[in-house]
């Protein structure tokens, strides 16, 4: 047949179709194919698979289109980022769906950003450090060699580290570089605290002192402990200091003159640890804003109110066992909300507002974890062996890095936990730095460090 008899002839089997009902329609389909021979049918089945898919992101609104991407998993998505330039455009420009995702690793987000080519890379990049946290290749180490004798006492701030010694030295360190700032003479060091101007120290001698960095001058002496200061903290909006000692005391000092301004009593025990903090919750018995003092033994934890007054009355004792047959662990975290602290028992969190326990944490073999630092999303915990990094909202341990041979002696070891914001979830910037630092037998001391991104 020539071909422009086969035009007409197909025009009006076209338009004689059309006017067909469906189920005529398919008699005349099946009769077709009947008729057709290999060559038909393979190419039948060629286009009909064609004609039969439906790119729905293409066809979709893309509001209906974000709203399908939603149900899907991010790993399913980069997948499908592939299929097509179309796809690839249509899933990156999905900010709630990469912005979902980066919340379920444990990422904070500033909703205010709203580029969603942003959120797809900051997904990326957090995929890969939560793979590196769970297959144990996060961090790196490093040491801060300089003591000559043990080191005991450890505060972090601001990339810096203060290290205080037995050989009577304090030593300010710059973590990123390992080099040794400021190095000054004291006294043997149990605890230490320190801002830019000044270094306040606890020692083994029964007395608090403040230096000064730059000249290494003794500006303040406190006297009047009859045991080892443990833990010292301090806040100049208030001009005080507060110790605790191995005396059972916590000890209130007026920071500019040394004066002791109320010695606070009740504890049975070491008083191992101190916090000023401020309150950031109402209840019958503090107000947001108000100053609170924790201070700790071994086993039981007491609330002070502090301010510029001189007196002050314990608000409330919490312990884990009426008996006293657990103890507390001398690490202690209280952020004006929470308070929280571990036992053999668990990790112990109660609620400021009420002094309810809200939960008690019992990873395995919890009998030998430590807490380090605590947080909205992760914990940090160690052991004799590992450092743990646990998912609050699991309670499961999601990564753990092994630890050196660290010093053991009758005193204890000090133990520090480094930037603590990543605590409260990861952003792509605040996992830098340091992570933990402890004394070694060698009066080095350890440092565990984030590893930069790959």
């Amino acid at each position: 047949m020539e071909k422009k008899d086969f035009e007409a002839w197909l025009d009006n089997i076209s338009i004689a179709f059309l006017s067909l009902t469906d189920l005529q329609k398919n008699e005349t389909l099946d009769h077709l194919i009947s008729l057709s021979g290999a060559v038909q049918l393979r190419h039948l089945s060629n286009n009909l698979e064609i004609l039969l898919k439906r790119d729905f992101l293409k066809l979709l609104p893309l509001e209906l289109s974000f709203y399908l991407l939603k149900w899907f998993d991010p790993q399913t998505l980069l997948t499908c980022c592939l299929v097509s330039k179309q796809w690839n455009k249509v899933i990156s420009a999905c900010t709630e769906v990469w912005q979902t995702a980066c919340k379920n690793l444990g990422w904070q987000i500033d909703d205010s950003v709203q580029d969603p080519l942003h959120w797809k890379k900051v997904y990326l990049k957090a995929i890969l450090r939560m793979k590196q946290l769970k297959d144990h290749e996060a961090f790196e180490t490093s040491s801060l060699i300089g003591h000559s004798a043990r080191v005991y006492a450890l505060y972090y701030k601001d990339g810096l580290l203060c290290t205080g010694s037995d050989d009577l030295s304090a030593k300010l360190w710059d973590v990123s570089t390992g080099q040794c700032i400021y190095g000054i003479q004291t006294h043997t060091c149990a605890a230490v605290k320190f801002d830019e101007q000044k270094l306040v120290t606890g020692s083994f001698d029964n007395t608090v002192a403040c230096w000064e960095w730059s000249s290494g001058a003794k500006t303040q002496h406190f006297r009047g402990h009859s045991g080892a200061v443990f833990s010292v903290d301090y806040n100049d909006e208030l001009d005080i200091l507060v110790s605790g000692s191995a005396d059972f005391t916590v000890k209130v000092w007026a920071l500019s003159t040394g004066t002791c301004l109320n010695t606070l009593t009740g504890h049975t025990e070491w008083v191992t640890k101190v916090v000023l903090q401020k309150c950031k919750v109402k209840s019958l018995m503090h107000s947001p804003g108000d100053y609170i003092l924790l201070s700790a033994d071994k086993y039981e934890i007491k609330i002070w109110p502090i301010g510029r007054e001189i007196n002050c009355k314990c608000l409330r004792t919490l312990s884990v066992s009426e008996d006293r047959s657990i103890s507390l662990q001398p690490r202690l975290h209280f952020d004006g909300k929470y308070i929280v602290c571990s036992s053999a028992l668990g990790l112990y969190q109660w609620d400021f507002a009420s002094y309810d326990i809200l939960r008690v944490i019992k990873p395995p073999d919890f009998s030998n974890v430590s807490l380090l630092g605590f947080g909205e999303i992760f914990a940090l915990l160690f052991d004799n062996r590992y450092l743990y990094i646990m998912d609050l909202r699991t309670e499961k341990l999601i990564s753990r890095w092994p630890l050196p041979e660290y010093r053991k002696s009758k005193r204890g070891s000090s133990f520090l936990a480094g930037e603590m914001s990543w605590l409260n979830g990861l952003n792509g910037q605040n996992d830098t730095g340091l992570v933990f630092a402890t004394s070694m037998p060698d009066h080095s001391i350890h440092l565990v460090l984030w590893k930069e991104h790959g």
